[in-house]
């Protein structure tokens, strides 16, 4: 409700000496906010920040100054709230721009609205680390503290209006909770995608021998191989498919259309690849969306379409760094979209590697609904070995044709054998 109440945390540094213009904004918006009815956490230097807010549930958590080290950069480092952050002063910060960007720019990342309090401070911030920064300008002449806290609550309120409602729909809910489980793999490729080399029917073999079932087929910028499987899997009963592609927009990165019938053609913009997406009745999943080593859109843009996203990947063994995969279940939760998992697998050995538990489903409205209530179950494969095996039967040989197996058997293992130890003579 739009009256109601919020849980802020207002966090700046202590001064070192004499007045400071982030303390003093940050204390008289704190101010402020509490006359308004509003519950306000106060965080300072030398104050628990980790503890305190994981102990919290929080709204928004405004940063000032969030530069590194300190306690504003402890508190992006440690928040899976909505953040806000206002810089104040318009002086270059060397060891943020200069020495540690790089680091700085990843937790400036996890803002999702930049303010500041004059425009040589803006200009200085967009110089270093491009974005769009509100100016809220502090108290002074005709302006005081009571309107400054009135527009940061309305900034505050349309960041909390873009959360996705957490309940879904009810009725569906009703009708497949009684349903037996099953355990599904979101992302996967056949030799249909160019860097691939695993045939439809081996996959599915595979599939069905490692007790998934149900598989999204997630070609890249084709669904001919979906479609094949699911006509293939129809006749086996006990796996479905789910008609998917991965497309490649032109310079926003990579989105998966779920529960699609027709290719969607590459290179279009986000928005344009969503709405192709939306007219045939499909979902929205974002894949590996943090892993800079893959093609994911940036922040910014994730934060354009955050409305539009059914399913966010927030976890995929092929993410090289774990803390990709952190910022993706951080970004999901506190935005409340419904987190999934998939293998990401380019060779069946790796399929199933991570697989959604959920209730059994048909179509798009409840399988969004069974996933909401969704277990995600990791098991172990070495990711090196399966990266190996994916350039061994890809690299330096000519796009094989899609190959058709009437007598496909399912891929064993996983990782390496062991090799026997020659015997002596």
């Amino acid at each position: 409700m739009p009256d109601e109440p919020l849980s802020i945390a207002q966090v700046a540094p202590r001064p070192r000496s004499g007045r400071d213009g982030a303390a003093e904004f940050a204390d008289r918006v704190s101010a402020e906010l509490e006359r308004r009815g509003h519950r306000v956490l106060r965080l300072t230097t030398g104050d628990p920040v980790k503890r305190r807010l994981s102990g919290e549930e929080l709204d928004i958590v405004h940063v000032h100054e969030p530069f590194a080290p300190s306690v504003s950069s402890a508190a992006l480092r440690h928040s899976f709230s909505l953040n806000v952050a206002t810089f104040h002063a318009p002086q270059e910060r060397v060891l943020s721009t200069q020495v540690a960007r790089p680091l700085v720019e990843v937790f400036f990342g996890r803002l999702d609205a930049r303010t500041v309090t004059s425009a040589a401070t803006g200009e200085l911030l967009a110089r270093y680390f491009p974005a769009s920064y509100d100016l809220f300008e502090p108290a002074g002449g005709d302006r005081d503290w009571s309107q400054v806290a009135a527009e940061l609550e309305a900034l505050y309120r349309r960041l909390l209006a873009r959360r996705h409602e957490p309940d879904g729909d009810s009725e569906v809910r009703r009708r497949i909770v009684e349903r037996p489980l099953i355990e599904v793999d979101l992302h996967m490729h056949t030799d249909h995608s160019p860097d691939c080399a695993t045939p439809v029917e081996v996959l599915l073999e595979t599939a069905r021998d490692r007790g998934l079932g149900a598989i999204a087929i997630t070609d890249h910028n084709e669904v001919s191989g979906a479609l094949e499987a699911r006509r293939i899997a129809e006749e086996m009963d006990d796996i479905k498919v789910i008609v998917a592609e991965e497309v490649k927009t032109a310079e926003q990165g990579e989105v998966i259309g779920l529960f699609i019938e027709e290719k969607i053609p590459r290179g279009m913009s986000m928005a344009e690849t969503i709405a192709a997406i939306r007219e045939q009745g499909g979902l929205v999943y974002v894949p590996h969306p943090f892993d800079r080593f893959h093609s994911v859109p940036d922040y910014e843009h994730l934060l354009d379409i955050v409305e539009e996203i059914d399913v966010l990947e927030v976890f995929n063994p092929r993410v090289a760094l774990t803390a990709f995969n952190e910022e993706a279940e951080r970004f999901a939760r506190k935005y409340r979209i419904v987190p999934g998992a998939g293998s990401d697998s380019h060779v069946a050995q790796g399929l199933g590697s991570v697989r959604v538990r959920i209730h059994d489903f048909d179509g798009p409205a409840e399988f969004l609904e069974a996933m909401r209530d969704a277990d995600i179950v990791r098991k172990h494969k070495n990711l090196v070995y399966v990266q190996a095996l994916k350039l061994l039967q890809t690299t330096g040989r000519p796009k094989a044709p899609k190959r058709s197996v009437p007598d496909a058997k399912p891929v064993r293992g996983g990782r390496p054998r062991k090799r026997r130890s020659a015997s002596k003579s």
